[in-house]
């Protein structure tokens, strides 16, 4: 270090850039150069560009922690910002926007107010993109200096590069904003028209999506847009290519079906710059693909002559194999069935068993998509069958099960080909679908009983799908040949409700048993009668959600298919961003220090400034009630329920509305299924006192206790299921109802959970970091942006405070660690970091009970976010 601060004090200009360089290697790579900062910052006042670059690019890295000698630098900028080359002009003004310094900002406003004016056009290019980025940090003073009014006037400039930074910036600041700054008017599109063929591409793409988002007034102005986008189609670059589709799709709809000739030459149009992205590199096919996929469930008539093109190469990635099948069958119609199943057929010799899979049940997808090619379809499932390889054999089951659905009473002569295969099913699924044609078909299979029974040798080790659907099928062939098969149906209902733990098989069980026993001429109603026949689930996008995603294409929402909303938070503008945190996952060292010194009376963890706890919310645990059943289900009876922990013990909180029950309500029984708590309640009297009136609501508690008894065993690897299944009994009627309520685990936390420093410290460490689970909670209200109140919150609920500390080389951010443990004994240990000014935080949760460990995160996430 010695040796690059005599170098960055050296006069020889090619020494000192040298210098510079190497200290930005070493920053490259991770390694920590702040001590130099004040030294390469004295290197700014020079003429050299090539220096005067690299020593921007060091302020903006090191800017965020060390604010105050940012600011030194400020003259530099301002002064750059007047210089007479254009290109130091405009790397000051950018360099100040790149700095998120919230003292820069408003020395940045009236050299940023120049640029936007400049007579270079490099200027007020740059310049555009840096009022975006000061929106992010001072969305007000944007709107006070009247910047966005500057950047409406760029979109008029002559310079085309210019009017596309401006859109950009435009776009930009809208979308952080949600407001509409864009406002194209008739003029503006002109503009916007005129600078599409002179712009860059990627000015060219800022463009066209600002032009997708805009309305026509009507089918004609739409048409002449389109005309003017049509040329970018031909386009070398795929993004500006994908653009231009969008744009072109969205208007389509405006033309109206008045313009039928006009759309149907659009049509012609669209289909050949899709099939060139096909020749692209794989990952640009692979979102091409994506795309596509979306484009030809709205206008399938697009490519419907282009089928071939879908056909997989052999040196296709698998992704990209997978994509094509799926417009595959999306293409196929009675024209292209043969052709298509030749290649699905050679496609289920290939060697990779997924690709396989997907190409045997594409087959099965277009039978039931064409019921005219279904036999042709068949005939090719039949041929794959006497491969006898067991994966295609499995999944020729799986899709024949959904083709006897589409068409029932037509195909029924395969089944004693499918029958003969049954040795090679060992997959639950296949075995699901085996089962349920042995069931559905028992009258014409003359052994179906003996079938049966070589299914329920193993019956107690099968998956949950096979068990149900041997227990329906057992019932099916009860009821059409009860002679031959009572004994089976009873050992078959005697699993399924004295020897099983699942819930489901159990309550399917029971009612069977009720059926069979009270009217068996019901029972064959409900178990045999006709089912709905199942549709092509080929186009399964809803056309709403359909029509938001045609309007996303080109951006992660096409390749997710998902609206933006589903996965993006949206931040408001003005705070840091959330990467400019920095995982703090490694620094345990440091921790020990810290903690050992607080404990030695080093650091008082807990000074708050003076001030005492008592100034701060207070909180007291309340139990989050949710509407667990309604009157229609639970005989005019309206239910809330919810879980709290209050003086050690643990309660069910019941809310009852009485909306049409016809009386006061007082007196009711409940009972709890078996759960992963062991919850069972400590009386089974509920007891509203006073009665629950007509029109009127009232509240009561049940105790709960652990009961081991009551627990069932979750298996490794597996979360633990929060539901908790109840029954309750009114005794005035003696009517039933039942209702299944999530257990809030906050609950579950018990007073002696608290840990020593250094305890924490051992079993923290203890832990393997996979066992480590975490969670970004945003859009925190005020009492959890406070540390000081987080932690009066989580005391609360038994979630103890160990220490805090900042997070070195990050302004303002701050870690907490807390400890919790359940009543069952489970320890959880909780990381939580905060950043000033963000009403975020990550959440980072340990522990060795893995299967508790997600409901123990929710609860904080839970916790985080109540007010």
């Amino acid at each position: 270090m010695h040796e690059l601060r005599m170098e960055l004090h050296s006069t020889d200009r090619a020494v000192k850039v040298d210098a510079v360089k190497k200290v930005i290697a070493s920053m490259t790579v991770g390694k920590d150069v702040s001590m130099l900062f004040t030294d390469v910052l004295n290197c700014v006042q020079t003429g050299n560009i090539e220096l005067k670059k690299l020593v921007y690019l060091y302020l903006i890295n090191y800017s965020k922690t060390q604010p105050e000698l940012t600011l030194l630098a400020v003259n530099t900028f301002v002064k750059d910002a007047s210089d007479s080359n254009p290109l130091i002009r405009a790397l000051a003004v950018r360099t100040m926007g790149c700095i998120r310094v919230d003292r820069i900002t408003e020395y940045l406003c009236d050299p940023l107010s120049r640029a936007l004016r400049d007579e270079d056009p490099y200027v007020r290019k740059t310049a555009a993109v840096c009022v975006a980025k000061l929106y992010d940090i001072a969305p007000d003073l944007v709107e006070e200096r009247g910047f966005i009014e500057i950047l409406h006037d760029l979109i008029s400039d002559s310079n085309p590069s210019v009017v596309a930074n401006g859109v950009a910036a435009l776009s930009e600041i809208a979308e952080s904003s949600g407001k509409d700054v864009m406002r194209i008017t008739a003029s503006v599109l002109q503009k916007l028209l005129a600078a599409l063929n002179e712009c860059t591409e990627w000015g060219q793409v800022f463009i066209l999506d600002s032009l997708a988002k805009y309305t026509p007034a009507d089918g004609r102005e739409a048409e002449g847009i389109i005309e003017r986008v049509t040329p970018r189609l031909q386009h070398a670059n795929s993004a500006v290519v994908m653009s231009a589709v969008k744009v072109i799709l969205s208007y389509m709809e405006l033309m109206g079906s008045q313009n039928s000739d006009a759309i149907r030459a659009l049509t012609r149009k669209l289909a050949p710059p899709l099939v060139t992205l096909l020749n692209s590199e794989p990952e640009i096919q692979y979102v091409a693909l994506r795309n596509i996929n979306l484009i030809v469930q709205k206008r399938p008539n697009i490519l419907e002559n282009e089928i071939k093109v879908f056909f997989c190469k052999y040196n296709d990635p698998i992704y990209v194999k997978m994509e094509k099948l799926e417009i595959i069958i999306k293409l196929v119609s009675e024209k292209n069935i043969d052709q298509v199943l030749l290649e699905l057929k050679e496609y289920a010799t290939e060697v990779d068993v997924d690709f396989v899979r997907k190409a045997v049940s594409a087959i099965g997808r277009c039978a039931v998509k064409l019921e005219r090619a279904a036999e042709r379809c068949i005939a090719v499932l039949l041929e794959l069958i006497q491969t006898k390889v067991n994966y295609v054999v499995q999944e020729a089951v799986i899709v024949i099960k959904d083709v006897f659905r589409r068409y029932p009473n037509r195909y029924e002569s395969i089944i004693a080909t499918l029958c003969d295969n049954l040795d090679t099913l060992d997959e639950p699924l296949a075995k699901a679908s085996m089962i349920w044609i042995i069931g559905e078909y028992a009258e014409r299979i003359d052994n179906a009983d003996e079938l049966l029974e070589t299914f329920l040798e193993t019956f107690e080790e099968e998956d949950p799908a096979v068990q149900l659907q041997l227990l329906t099928a057992t019932v099916k062939c009860f009821l059409k040949n009860p002679e031959d098969t009572q004994d089976m149906v009873q050992r078959v209902l005697d699993m399924a409700t004295e020897e099983s733990d699942n819930p489901d098989l159990r309550d399917r069980g029971f009612i069977y048993w009720r059926l069979l026993s009270t009217d068996p001429d019901a029972a064959k109603i409900v178990v045999l009668g006709d089912k709905p026949v199942i549709e092509d689930d080929t186009f399964k996008l809803e056309p709403a959600l359909l029509n938001i995603l045609i309007g996303q294409i080109a951006t992660l929402s096409s390749i997710y298919h998902k609206p933006p909303d589903s996965f993006v938070v949206r931040r408001r503008a003005g705070l840091p961003t959330e990467e400019d945190d920095e995982e703090d996952d490694d620094d345990d060292d440091e921790y020990d220090e810290e903690v050992r010194d607080s404990s030695a009376g080093g650091v008082d963890l807990l000074d708050m400034g003076g001030m005492s706890v008592n100034d701060h919310k207070q909180f007291t645990p309340t139990a989050p009630m949710t509407r667990v059943a309604g009157p229609e289900k639970a005989g005019g009876i309206e239910v809330f329920s919810g879980f709290v922990q209050e003086g050690g013990k643990i309660f069910m909180e019941l809310e009852f509305s009485n909306v049409s029950a016809g009386q006061d309500i007082s007196t009711f029984a409940i009972q709890l299924n078996k759960n992963a708590f062991g919850l069972s309640p400590a009386n089974q009297q509920v007891i509203f006192q006073p009665p629950v009136s007509p029109g009127s609501s009232g509240t009561t508690r049940v105790e709960m206790v652990m009961n081991p008894a009551m627990q069932v065993p979750t298996p490794n690897g597996q979360n633990v299921n929060p539901q908790i299944q109840v029954a309750i009994k009114n005794m005035h009627n003696n009517g039933v109802f039942y209702f299944a309520v999530n257990l809030n685990f906050e609950c579950l936390f018990s007073a002696d959970g608290e840990m020593e420093k250094t305890a924490f410290i051992e079993a923290w460490k203890s832990i393997d970091d996979r066992h480590e689970l975490y969670a970004t909670v945003s859009d925190l209200p005020a009492d959890s942006t406070s540390i000081e109140d987080v932690q009066q919150k989580f005391a609360a609920y038994n979630i103890f405070f160990i220490a805090r500390r900042p997070v070195p080389n990050a302004e303002g951010q701050e870690v907490v660690y807390f400890s919790m443990k359940s009543v069952h004994g489970m320890t959880f240990f909780a990381e939580l970091t905060f950043k000033r000014g963000v009403n975020a935080a990550k959440v980072c949760l340990k522990t060795e009970a893995t299967s508790y460990g997600g409901l123990a995160k929710s609860a904080l996430e839970s916790l985080l976010r109540s007010d």
